[in-house]
């Protein structure tokens, strides 16, 4: 059985594995360090472009994917029918909803502002919202949402939650328009499919009460940047994101020059100890599957 990961570095992280299993390293660019007709099971570099999947037309024993990320989405219109994919859902919970609860502190406190003043030697008291008493809307109910609710909750916020279908405690999609007009925060950490692509359009927008803030810890795709643009730009409303549409972001683009965007290069899960983390599920997915066993967080549907 042959298995290709994406670090060298993640060779030591796997664990003991069964008798007969070949790890090889290759991180997508450069030549093949074997025969990729021979390939059962892939570790593909994470953050990965559509390009990265180039590959998948060469490997065609392949049986399985293990990705070092939660968002599969460039991957689910083009694995192969018979190829398993699966997802690192968990592994960068706790790093995803640390930015996401930071990004809302720092813009409902205005750190973005100071920082800009900080250089100019500008020691000058602003006064600021806070999460304190607000009511904050997380889009996207997984364990990320999940995470930055419980966090803000303790911060004293009250938080309701949405999601693909309702069960207790989180509303349904289809309610979101209905909600918005409500809530002082909304936060977006749910996957990029074909049902979630520009759901934050114009129309979305406009719902949110004045001076609300969107955090987008999601996917760059999922929000309308022209119509977030329009409505940060006329002061309506503040945006934090780490992640955009186009991606890398433009320079020259409106968006970096607005008073108030945060705006960070999606670095949400970039901190130290993100291999180990990353790494994590493989070696026992790779044990699970020499052993004939079902593999875990299977993508089903996008997610």
């Amino acid at each position: 059985m042959k298995v290709w990961i994406a670090h060298e570095e993640g060779r030591a992280l796997l664990g003991p594995l069964p008798a007969g299993v070949e790890v090889e390293v290759y991180d997508g660019r450069g030549d093949y360090p074997s025969d990729p007709a021979a390939l059962d099971f892939w570790v593909p570099p994470f953050l990965a472009r559509s390009k990265v999947t180039t590959p998948l037309l060469d490997m065609t024993s392949l049986k399985a994917i293990q990705l070092l990320s939660a968002g599969a989405e460039v991957w689910v219109p083009v694995v192969p029918e018979g190829v398993v994919l699966c997802d690192a859902r968990g592994v960068h919970t706790g790093v995803t909803a640390e930015w996401t609860v930071g990004a809302v502190i720092a813009s409902m406190r205005g750190f973005d502002v100071f920082a800009r003043k900080q250089p100019r030697h500008e020691w000058k008291v602003e006064w600021t919202t806070t999460v304190v008493g607000k009511r904050v809307l997380i889009v996207g109910a997984g364990d990320i949402g999940e995470k930055v609710g419980e966090v803000l909750t303790v911060l004293g916020a009250e938080v309701e939650k949405v999601a693909r279908s309702a069960r207790p405690g989180v509303h349904a999609i289809d309610a979101v328009d209905a909600l918005l007009p409500d809530f002082d925060v909304v936060v977006l950490i749910l996957p990029l499919t074909d049902a979630t692509r520009g759901l934050v359009d114009a129309k979305f927008l406009s719902r949110m009460k004045d001076g609300a803030l969107l955090v987008n810890a999601a996917r760059g795709p999922i929000v309308d940047t022209d119509a977030l643009v329009a409505e940060v730009a006329s002061g309506r409303l503040r945006c934090a994101v780490d992640v955009v549409d186009p991606e890398p972001l433009p320079e020259g683009h409106p968006l970096w020059d607005l008073e108030g965007a945060l705006i960070t290069p999606h670095a949400g899960a970039s901190v130290d100890g993100t291999l180990d983390r990353a790494y994590a599920p493989v070696g026992p997915q790779i044990r699970r599957f020499a052993n004939g066993e079902p593999l875990e967080n299977v993508v089903a549907d996008g997610y």
